[in-house]
């Protein structure tokens, strides 16, 4: 898990610079399908065996794959295809968690600690859900999958299935990161207790949730989220690979162990929908949108993508989502996220003149070697100037 914060983070760097979301209305560069084009060009390759994106909203569309689906049989990337969306399941989780506040079932001031009793240790201070949400609460990394920056620990271990309350418990055993509120520090531990408490407070799991509130609602019949032991991707979809010894290792089939951090697997189509709808106010009141669209007002040490920008160094999450201010003075609202064989991303300008929609199939186990295709995919979408040939 640290593995993946610490890759996703230092894209997202690439992408632009973090920030805000202040200031005036963004002047949006004109859709540029070469350039689109050119972001994705040259796959497969050792880097990237494949890639999906689609750039959507008001002021225009344009749609692309590149490479193959599979290395082995050269099968072309299929139209529509589904992979795993990683940390961007954060946003779904954070939908269902504010939908149950406008329900006055959950409260964000209220403890953590009053939802799930004797989860924490008694030694911690109380720890709020709006806390969990962005990423405020001090709370520990998990060490259940410490050695995931070594493929071939990847590829050995890629069926086990550590469940919500393993991992958990493998962050608390430790002292906090720092007091509650104090500071940010992006961290999935926040999002197993977030689907703990919507299990808990919904009455009913996880899963469940997420399809009547989330999926059934806007139609999105490429997105779901695998059960405990399902391995596989349904429907069409691109093999994902990490590279071992030099060599390409098949991880398609792995463990969504990730849950309501990171388990979902969608497509491009349905996450522009999702984000569509999110922003467009058609999932969330407008006063529990507002913390989605909030970044609190506290530093973030350490660097990543908080560390640039119009305010360095401080915080560039909300809850679930994360904004990007480029150097053109765009600001974009959305989420990245990062698996083995699979890194996604899913931004767009608050007024959602343009959404845009990717996937890569990169091979080196998270290690950033993907970085420029990030970098110019978001470029080709919001700032022609970071485009790099």
């Amino acid at each position: 898990m640290r593995a993946a914060i610490a890759l996703v983070l230092g894209l997202v760097t690439t992408i632009g610079v973090a920030g805000r979301a202040q200031g005036a209305a963004p002047q949006l560069p004109a859709l540029d399908p070469a350039l689109l084009g050119r972001a994705v060009a040259g796959l497969p390759n050792p880097v990237v065996t494949g890639a999906q994106l689609t750039v959507s909203g008001s002021a225009g569309q344009w749609s692309g794959r590149a490479g193959v689906a599979d290395v082995t049989t050269g099968a072309p990337m299929p139209a529509g295809g589904r992979f795993r969306i990683a940390s961007v399941t954060k946003a779904f989780t954070a939908v269902i968690a504010l939908q149950l506040v406008a329900e006055h079932r959950l409260d964000l001031r209220q403890s953590v600690q009053h939802y799930l009793p004797g989860v924490l240790p008694g030694s911690y201070p109380p720890i709020t859900v709006g806390q969990l949400l962005d990423h405020t609460s001090g709370l520990p990394f998990s060490l259940v999958d410490a050695q995931n920056a070594d493929p071939a620990w990847v590829v050995a271990h890629r069926f086990d299935y550590w469940t919500p309350a393993q991992v958990v418990a493998s962050a608390v055993a430790q002292p906090l990161a720092f007091a509650p509120g104090t500071e940010q520090r992006y961290n999935g531990v926040n999002y197993f207790l977030t689907g703990l408490i919507i299990e808990k407070v919904g009455g009913h799991s996880y899963a469940e949730e997420l399809d009547r509130r989330i999926v059934k609602p806007l139609g999105l019949r490429a997105t779901s989220l695998p059960a405990p032991g399902e391995t596989r991707i349904p429907g069409p979809h691109a093999h994902g690979y990490v590279t071992v010894g030099g060599a390409l290792v098949d991880v398609t089939e792995q463990s969504a162990w990730g849950w309501a951090e990171s388990g979902i697997i969608s497509s491009t189509a349905d996450l522009t929908r999702f984000l569509s709808a999110l922003l467009g106010g058609r999932l969330l009141p407008r006063a529990q949108l507002a913390p989605m669209l909030t970044l609190p007002d506290v530093p973030y040490p350490g660097g990543g993508t908080c560390r640039l920008g119009p305010h360095p160094g401080q915080a560039c999450f909300s809850a679930g989502l994360q904004a990007t201010t480029f150097p053109d003075g765009v600001t974009v609202w959305g989420k990245s996220g990062a698996v083995p064989g699979y890194t996604t991303g899913v931004f767009a300008t608050a007024d959602l003149a343009r959404v845009m929609a990717s996937s890569l199939n990169p091979t080196g186990n998270r290690d950033g070697s993907e970085a420029r295709y990030v970098q110019n995919i978001a470029a080709a979408a919001f700032d022609p100037s970071l485009f790099a040939d």
